[in-house]
């Protein structure tokens, strides 16, 4: 039975390289998104819905949906962002199938790591056996973003204004690693922060991750 930890948090906060590090050493990795991204290929139902809510414009020379212009129209807008939401469809079961598939079918893996957004909002968290959140400064997480995705202030700003706050998501994490520094001081302290959570799971001692109670009380029906 694998150990799964669940990394999450906003948008260019370092989420990829703590997923990269712990790959590097000896975990297998889901990311969220691009498991939902399969959800709304083409010929599948979520892209019909998709196409027409937001328009025949979102659809890619490729044939699918391009995500940049999705992500224009939709984010720094709830409303927009919920159609899409409901357009898509069932994530949560997904996720779901993805983690017991880990547990059950691949008997020869020791780590395993759930990398997802909302992770905390959309209840991954019960099914993995510690949290992580990853944080970062409004400056820095502005300029990561920038740099990255190539954006002008303004774009960078509407889509962290879609972003829930690391206070937020904090009482459902079981540890909340601050990523203000360098690449390196970072893959320190999640190798560090691994071995431990290693160690205390092979001797039986992890502790219930704080996710499920969290959940009890936040989750909706």
């Amino acid at each position: 039975m694998p150990l799964v930890i669940g990394v999450t948090g906003s948008i260019a906060t370092g989420k990829t390289l703590v997923c990269e590090t712990l790959v590097s050493l000896g975990a297998v990795h889901c990311d969220v998104d691009k498991l939902v991204h399969r959800m709304y290929d083409p010929g599948k139902p979520a892209f019909d819905r998709i196409v027409a809510i937001f328009g025949e414009d979102v659809i890619g020379e490729d044939g699918y949906i391009n995500r940049r212009v999705l992500g224009a129209k939709v984010f720094g807008d709830a409303d927009k962002m919920n159609s899409l939401t409901d357009a898509i469809g069932d994530m949560t079961s997904e996720v779901r199938k993805q983690v017991e598939f880990w547990r059950n079918d691949l008997k020869d893996i020791d780590t395993a790591v759930l990398e997802a957004v909302n992770y905390v909002e959309r209840g991954h968290g019960q099914w993995c056996d510690v949290t992580w959140l990853i944080a970062t400064d409004q400056d820095t997480t502005q300029s990561r973003l920038m740099k990255r995705n190539n954006l002008s202030a303004e774009d960078a700003n509407q889509r962290l204004a879609s972003q829930v706050s690391w206070e937020t998501r904090e009482p459902a994490a079981d540890l909340v690693i601050h990523n203000n520094e360098t690449e390196e001081e970072l893959i320190d302290v999640v190798k560090d922060e691994y071995s431990k959570a290693r160690d205390l799971f092979d001797k039986g001692e992890l502790p219930t991750t704080r996710f499920h109670g969290w959940w009890e009380i936040n989750r909706t029906y």
